[in-house]
């Protein structure tokens, strides 16, 4: 868990980032988290959240699985990454200062810190 932990930490060092978690996808288990994270919800509240979305689009006829779902509010944006591997994947979610965030660059370097987190 302390790779884990570290990671997170690695997380945190990018611009505008002020909180993230990692949770299994299914179950919603919280493997960890750091900063200020609560606006982000629970995990379970998170893999429920993914879960919703998932089932949202594929009653619409989206084809494929999700890989990322981006919400933002007045002061933050909310990035949750999939992760997959074997077994439950996991989420990445992180919370940004919406006023220190390029959103673009942010969703890039979130989905490569999610493929680093297991590396």
């Amino acid at each position: 868990m302390r790779a884990l932990e570290t990671s997170l930490s690695a997380v945190l060092d990018s611009p505008g980032v002020i909180g993230a978690v990692v949770a299994d996808a299914v179950s919603g288990l919280g493997h960890a988290s750091a900063g200020e994270h609560r606006p982000l919800g629970t995990a379970a509240e998170l893999a429920e959240l993914v879960g919703l979305i998932d089932e949202g689009l594929r009653a619409a006829g989206a084809d494929g699985e999700v890989e990322s779902l981006v919400v933002s509010t007045a002061r933050h944006h909310q990035v949750v990454q999939l992760i997959p591997r074997s077994g439950d994947p996991l989420l990445l979610a992180t919370l940004l200062d919406r006023s220190r965030t390029n959103l673009a660059l942010a969703v890039r370097q979130t989905a490569d810190q999610a493929r680093a987190l297991l590396a």
